[in-house]
């Protein structure tokens, strides 16, 4: 894994336990020779990863949307920054670049955009592990709804095999790093239960 895309929130979350957990996570990147891709922002979790990755060395691609940039304030320290027209190029480009992806907690944009790399997985389209840093238990009921969907019929368990999850980041990553697709994943629906509709 030469590069690896992170989402994250332009928020801090509540406490300081989020903000060392991406700082943490930018130093391991660093660390071990991991170019970081983001969404090139310089403000919350996104801009103390970006900022612990280079302080500790290592390489930062940024992408962000034009219209986010005065908003979000473009981190202007990167290794290389793109500006693309839209949140879908900015999806697409992260997605190119990257060899994995990874989730740190934040809000709605960042599920979107882990959701979208998951699906894509499903489907076929990306054969890169996926994985969650649950800081601070931050993703246990994400999690627990993943499993609610297995059980309900709504999710493949080889689909649920999809997410990683840990709360260390040495751990996640090493996880990451070992992951192998299984077999040439093609989507499919979920088989309707013996005995026909519950």
């Amino acid at each position: 894994m030469k590069r690896l895309c992170v989402f994250c929130g332009s928020n801090f979350g509540r406490g300081g336990s989020y903000l060392e957990a991406a700082r943490e996570l930018g130093r391991l990147l660093a660390r071990q020779g991991i170019t970081l891709v983001y969404g090139g922002a310089g403000v919350g979790t996104m801009g103390a990863l970006a900022d612990a990755t280079l302080e500790a060395g290592g390489e930062v691609i940024g992408v962000i949307p034009q219209q986010q940039t005065g908003e979000e304030m473009a981190h202007q320290g990167l290794t290389e920054l793109h500006v693309v027209e839209s949140m879908h190029e900015r999806k697409a480009m992260m997605s190119e670049l990257a060899d994995g992806f990874v989730a740190l907690p934040g809000g709605l944009g960042t599920l979107e955009e882990f959701a979208e790399a998951l699906t894509w997985a499903q489907l076929g389209l990306h054969r890169k592990p996926t994985g969650l840093l649950d800081a601070n238990g931050y993703y246990g009921l994400f999690l627990a709804f993943l499993d609610h969907a297995v059980a309900e019929g709504f999710l493949r368990p080889t689909d649920r095999q999809l997410v990683l999850a840990g709360r260390d980041p040495d751990a996640l990553i090493t996880e990451l790093q070992r992951w192998e697709p299984q077999g040439k994943q093609r989507w499919e629906p979920v088989r309707e239960p013996e005995g026909g509709p519950r």
